[in-house]
């Protein structure tokens, strides 16, 4: 049996690889210290996986929760480029300090793979499309900055110590168990949230700016892809659909979905975002054979059916 520590799973991202992984007869174990997640993301497998609530970054719990662990998937985070602006302390706290501190333990530990779940923001507001893992990285916020550090580390963790690692930028993952209730929520989950209520969704900018959009199945494969391949150390990998979509795109598609014609409010534009982005993601599938399980469209329309079902 696999044993996999996952960090963050009781966060949005880290909450769906747990449900993988357990429906894979795996054994789990959560540290999660809830600053962000939520134990009710975990209520239908609680009883399959062990549960620490603790603070990864803290030398002990990460030790200690290392212990007869083949895996590491590092998910923990603040995951969000306004709140880094906002408490940038925080961010480097919680990102750069607490991978560091992990991959102390895991060196030590003798863990066999450490997945590190790095961020597109590492590569800025360049013109260049799409986003290759070579191009130079250009971070614009603390949180972004943070997210790069970790993977410097994560090289450096390889070429010096020999711990096998990974590092992955997901581009703007969406789905089921994210939250659209946060000052922080993402775009897509604040999006339906509204539209779904009948209220207009704010948008930051002119609207026009576009994402790579990634529905989380995609991200779940990927993590257990590159925690399973061989020769993938020490690389970094983009993992995305591969297909740009515009802020009012979405707003147009949602409004189809639910049969609405709510428009949105524009906002100035926010520190720290990014105009465009789009990933190339040839390295991911030669590498580990990594492909798009779910489209945009349809990861849309299964979000939608989630967000009504569990927020109406």
């Amino acid at each position: 049996m696999e044993r996999y520590l996952v960090t963050g799973g009781a966060g949005f991202i880290g909450s769906n690889i747990c449900r993988k992984l357990t429906s894979q007869g795996c054994f789990v174990r959560v540290v999660d210290n809830l600053l962000t997640g939520k134990k009710s993301n975990l209520a239908d497998i609680i009883d399959k996986v062990e549960f620490i609530e603790a603070d990864m970054g803290a030398e002990s719990v990460a030790r200690s929760a290392m212990k007869d662990i083949d895996v590491v998937l590092h998910e923990g985070a603040l995951p969000s480029v306004p709140k880094s602006v906002d408490d940038p302390a925080a961010t480097h706290r919680h990102c750069v300090d607490a991978t560091f501190t992990l991959l102390m333990a895991a060196r030590d530990a003798g863990i066999k793979r450490f997945v590190y779940a790095a961020s597109s923001s590492a590569y800025g507001d360049s013109p260049t499309l799409p986003k290759e893992e070579k191009m130079l990285t250009e971070p614009l916020s603390p949180y972004a900055a943070a997210k790069l550090v970790g993977e410097y580390y994560c090289s450096v963790f390889y070429r010096v110590f020999g711990l096998e690692t990974i590092s992955l930028r997901y581009f703007n993952v969406f789905g089921p168990y994210q939250d659209p209730t946060s000052q922080y929520a993402a775009a897509i989950p604040a999006f339906v949230s509204s539209i779904l209520k009948g209220q207009s969704p704010t948008v930051y900018g002119d609207g026009e700016q576009s994402r790579d959009f990634t529905y989380i199945d995609n991200v779940v494969e990927a993590n257990i892809l590159a925690a399973r391949a061989t020769k993938t150390e020490g690389q970094v990998v983009n993992i995305a659909c591969g297909e740009a979509v515009t802020v009012n795109q979405i707003i147009q598609m949602i409004n189809e979905e639910v049969g609405r014609n709510v428009k949105p409010i524009y906002e100035a534009a926010r520190a720290g975002d990014v105009k465009h982005s789009l990933a190339d993601i040839t390295l991911a599938e030669k590498l580990f054979g990594y492909k798009p399980v779910i489209s945009f469209r349809d990861g849309l329309s299964k979000a939608i059916g989630w967000y009504r079902e569990n927020l109406m």
